[in-house]
């Protein structure tokens, strides 16, 4: 099993603020944004965040979980990943040809631009761990659910990167059994035949009760077999199959 590497984790917690299965969001608000940047060690005390600062977190936060998706198959938003470029380019970073080489104890190799105000130099360490990421090769092992009422980020742990869920046993399992009551509907569908509603017909019996030539005189005495059929009630139309 390979554990997650820090760069991995901080991109998982983060992508994971948002949360659609239960609707909430923990960046929603500038505050809620701050207090959660303090919670990981991005920044050193509670401050003021302006729109600003806190419409490119969300720029990025979505284009990355967009791209997340990528690896389980969804088709991801150009014009999602084109805005999270965008808030890319205003957090630059320096490249240090060794690492820790920036004031900051956090900073490595790559270590947020001095001249960046303290909530964006707090954002370029997001930018940093996802550029860690991506050029150790292991992007690809974190991933947005499959499932999408879930939508979970996760890193998979599996030795060729196939899982799809965040859980095979609720998300696994839902979108299996979607797909069997998917396709049985589709199998129903095919083989329902099309029926026409038809006027049942009249037994002969009644039919030879009303023939003039059949009508017996008045010296004459309708058979009881011939009196029961007359009697008989029409048999009940075909009611369709439900699909």
């Amino acid at each position: 099993m390979r554990e997650a590497p820090a760069s991995a984790q901080l991109i998982e917690a983060f992508a994971n603020t948002v949360d659609v299965e239960l609707g909430t969001d923990e960046l929603e608000t500038p505050s809620g944004l701050a207090a959660w940047l303090v919670a990981h060690g991005l920044l050193d005390r509670d401050r003021r965040i302006d729109p600003d600062d806190h419409t490119l977190c969300l720029r990025l936060r979505t284009g990355i979980r967009e791209e997340l998706g990528i690896n389980v198959g969804d088709t991801a938003d150009a014009a999602l990943l084109a805005r999270a470029d965008e808030a890319l380019r205003e957090l630059p970073v320096l490249i240090s040809v060794r690492g820790g080489g920036g004031q900051d104890s956090r900073d490595g190799v790559l270590s947020p631009a001095p001249d960046l105000p303290p909530i964006r130099k707090a954002l370029a360490h997001l930018a940093i761990a996802w550029s860690e990421l991506t050029l150790a090769g292991e992007a690809g092992r974190l991933k947005r659910c499959a499932e999408h009422s879930c939508a979970w980020v996760f890193w998979d742990v599996s030795k060729n990167r196939s899982r799809r869920w965040c859980s095979m046993r609720v998300c696994g399992n839902r979108a299996k059994a979607r797909r069997h009551t998917a396709k049985q509907a589709s199998a129903t569908t095919r083989s329902a035949p099309t029926q026409r509603a038809e006027t049942p017909e009249r037994p002969a019996a009644a039919e030879q009760t009303t023939s003039p030539e059949r009508t017996p005189g008045p010296e004459q005495t309708a058979s009881p077999e011939r009196t029961a059929s007359a009697h008989q009630e029409a048999p009940p139309a075909s009611r369709a199959p439900r699909s």
